[in-house]
């Protein structure tokens, strides 16, 4: 009879061992077929997908307004800290996930030796003491691990922070967010989402650790994955503001926020000349906005340095270099967001400049310059514009990684002949 055949023995398996009688398994296996067909049938029923809005609406934003507790929390306004003293960038997110931890009962920070070590840089210290191994907690060695123990967490109702110890070991476990946590969304027609925020420590830049999986230096594989947030903070109050803003997007919108913060100015102080504590930024209770940049304007600039991460403090000391040794005014924006670019606010201060240099840390290919220089090209900005990047190679020990990094030399060399080139101001900038 049908009792040899596999689909019959996994339907009379459960009757056979204790689990219901043989004639209810089969009213049973009735019903699911009536609940399959009926829902087959609103399938059928359901409108189509018509045009390219439709698709994209379970991309963009989701408001999760069946959360209005967690969106109220997250809304939730903050002040800025009175007589305190500046903070490294280490310290501003220190500061950043303690105040998540302490407003948002649901948020769980873990990783490799997050807990009681505070990180491989300190950068999660004392944590563990004020908020416990319930909420701060150390996973196995395995990427996988991490993202996926963050998607389980999402799904019950958690926030999940997770950490990537370095840039590079993501690709161990990419595919848990561009397979699973950034296409739930989608394939669910936002019926379902992975609120999180992925930390990740990486770019190049550090001294006396170094290498190419603890200096990676490519973005790439975050840039293209759809409905993904990626910032990148440069200092402590960017760093507070940026968590502020990742906090209202996972548990506002249920988005997937990648936070990757530059190892080398972690614990950064100066700027300018040693000692000079210029590089250290108070909280000013900012909440960043998405896809916003932040400007260091110059009145009547003569370039425009659009930059990111490690290329911030870069761009003004170059910019310090322009002005006093050539004559040459530079505005520099931090674009905060690499994904979605600040498109807007990367035109409007373009059309204040003479020229713009993009300066960009990661490698030439796939790196963010190639999305900013089109999205002026989009907006058909005529003036002079080129990028300068870091090599396409790997990252070396030792000195030789200065052979491939980006350097400050290129920044001024290319600042100065991109303004020659630029036509002259014909009217006051606006």
């Amino acid at each position: 009879g049908s009792g040899g055949r596999p689909g019959a023995r996994a339907r009379w398996g459960p009757a056979r061992a204790g689990f219901g009688s043989e004639t209810g398994v089969p009213r049973l296996d009735r019903r699911a077929g009536g609940r399959v067909d009926a829902e087959a049938e609103r399938a059928k029923a359901s409108p189509r997908l018509a045009d390219r809005r439709a698709v994209l609406a379970a991309i963009l934003p989701n408001r999760r307004e069946h959360e209005p507790a967690a969106r109220a929390s997250a809304s939730a306004p903050h002040g800025a800290p009175q007589n305190e003293a500046p903070l490294t960038l280490a310290q501003g997110i220190q500061r950043a996930l303690g105040e998540i931890l302490e407003r948002h009962p649901s948020a769980l920070v873990f990783g490799e030796d997050v807990a009681k070590k505070g990180g491989v840089y300190g950068v999660t210290k004392g944590l563990y003491d004020r908020f416990g191994p319930l909420r701060v907690f150390n996973t196995l060695l395995d990427e996988q691990t991490v993202l996926g123990l963050a998607l389980g967490a999402a799904q019950l109702g958690l926030l999940p922070i997770p950490e990537i110890q370095y840039l590079a070991y993501l690709h161990n476990a990419e595919d848990q967010l561009r397979g699973e946590a950034a296409t739930l969304p989608f394939f669910s027609a936002g019926a379902y989402d992975n609120p999180m925020i992925v930390r990740i420590a990486g770019l190049s830049y550090q001294k006396g650790f170094g290498g190419h999986f603890h200096n990676d230096n490519s973005l790439a594989v975050l840039r293209d994955i759809p409905g993904l947030v990626v910032a990148i903070p440069a200092r402590a109050d960017d760093a507070l503001a940026l968590y502020r803003s990742a906090v209202r997007l996972a548990l506002g919108d249920g988005r997937v926020v990648v936070v990757v913060e530059p190892i080398a100015l972690y614990h950064r102080r100066d700027l300018y000349a040693e000692g000079d504590g210029r590089y250290l930024a108070r909280d000013t209770g900012e909440v960043a906005e998405l896809g916003r940049a932040r400007v260091y304007p110059e009145p009547g600039a003569d370039v425009l340095l659009v930059t990111y991460g490690n290329g911030v403090g870069m761009s003004l000391r170059a910019r310090e270099e322009l002005r006093r040794i050539h004559g040459v005014r530079a505005s520099v924006l931090d674009l905060r967001f690499v994904v979605p670019l600040p498109e807007a606010d990367i035109v409007a201060q373009a059309r204040e400049a003479r020229a713009v240099l993009v300066v960009d840390e990661c490698r030439r290919s796939g790196s963010p310059s190639e999305a900013v220089i089109a999205s002026l090209v989009d907006a058909g900005y005529d003036r002079p514009m080129a990028r300068v990047t870091s090599a396409d190679s790997f990252i070396p020990l030792g000195e030789a990684a200065e052979h491939v990094l980006l350097g400050i030399d290129e920044i001024v060399n290319a600042a100065r002949t991109l303004v020659a080139r630029a036509p002259a101001r014909t009217r006051a900038p606006s």
